[in-house]
């Protein structure tokens, strides 16, 4: 089977495709026939050595997947050979074949293609959870999105709009803001051209957001905690801009605001009936159409490196997903 495969902690360039023995699953686990894979930022944190999970060379990268079951392993519960799912994987999802714990295998509706599976879980996951659970949004409050059309920021608009919430979104440059506009945003800042503090707390009548979603960090964070509201909840997503945040504990203190850790895998190992009744109601709302997933680049596997590139110059809209169509 083709694999693209990391020998050594580096750049996405360095990332090459070759022949490897396909994978034989353990106990609890299964044998997945991918056919695409979702790219995320954090694969090209895994490749430099950066990211948390540090595997022994050589790997291939890949969090999410989505496939076809072609080999259950002993005691994998109700997952058969042949059924339509998506998984998340700690690594390995930049293949043509997966192993998965079974705990992390999701059957998919079968109005659902692959392609969309495989850019659904991490994204969509990671806001539902961080807006649902973690932050409480509630109908009528205002919700900031940064980064709101990454991949994403842009589920966070969208759910944020399911839930009732009037969604503020903040990106660089127009085209950008036109798609937030279009996944539900009711207001958009340019942070490359405006104030985005100034700008939240004029459209709030200067209460500011109740709900801030933060994957970028750096001075995007910086400027959120000048236009949280009272009792507000900053969630805390990611890194994007390349800095991590920090924080004088007095202003959440004087503002009486919460700063809210989401890291959506460790649900995975801690808690995973978190993220499988997520996934229930998620993918129901995707099954009534009430989801719309955007999948701006499906690339070859062999442009994974190009896929990774895309994310990391910001260059994407929505998801970026591999194909392991023939090239």
């Amino acid at each position: 089977m083709r694999a693209v495969l990391c020998r050594n902690w580096g750049e996405p360039t360095d990332l090459a495709v070759e022949e490897v023995p396909a994978p034989q699953p353990g106990p609890q686990q299964v044998r997945i026939a991918v056919y695409a894979a979702g790219v995320n930022f954090a694969d090209t944190l895994l490749v430099a050595g950066k990211y948390q999970i540090k595997p022994d060379f050589p790997f291939s990268p890949g969090l999410e997947i989505a496939g076809v079951i072609d080999m259950p392993g002993d005691d994998a519960g109700d997952l058969k050979a042949g059924q339509r799912v998506m998984a998340v994987l700690d690594y390995g999802g930049f293949a043509e074949m997966a192993i998965a714990d079974a705990s992390r295998v999701f059957p998919i509706p079968d109005v659902m293609d692959f392609p969309t599976a495989a850019g659904f879980p991490v994204a969509y996951g990671t806001s539902h959870v961080a807006l649902r659970r973690r932050a409480d949004l509630r109908s009528g409050e205002t919700l900031l999105v940064h980064g709101a059309a990454g991949g994403v920021g842009l589920t966070a608009v969208e759910i944020g709009k399911h839930l009732g919430a009037r969604v503020i979104g903040t990106a660089r440059g127009a085209d950008k803001l036109a798609v937030a506009r279009e996944y539900g945003a009711e207001e958009v800042v340019d942070y490359g051209e405006e104030d985005v503090r100034a700008r939240v707390l004029e459209l709030t009548d200067g209460k500011g957001a109740d709900v801030i979603y933060d994957p970028v960090g750096g001075d995007v964070f910086d400027i959120s905690r000048r236009c949280i509201a009272f009792e507000g909840r900053l969630l805390v997503i990611g890194f994007a801009s390349g800095r991590i945040s920090e924080i004088p504990a007095n202003h959440p203190l004087v503002k009486n605001y919460s700063v809210v850790g989401t890291y959506w895998g460790s649900y995975l190992a801690k808690n995973p009936a978190v993220i499988r009744d997520s996934f229930v109601e998620l993918l129901d709302w995707y099954a009534a159409g009430e989801l719309k997933p955007l999948i701006s680049n499906a690339l070859p596997l062999s442009q994974a490196s190009e896929a990774l590139e895309l994310l990391r110059a910001r260059k994407s809209r929505g998801k970026v997903v591999l194909t392991m169509d023939a090239d």
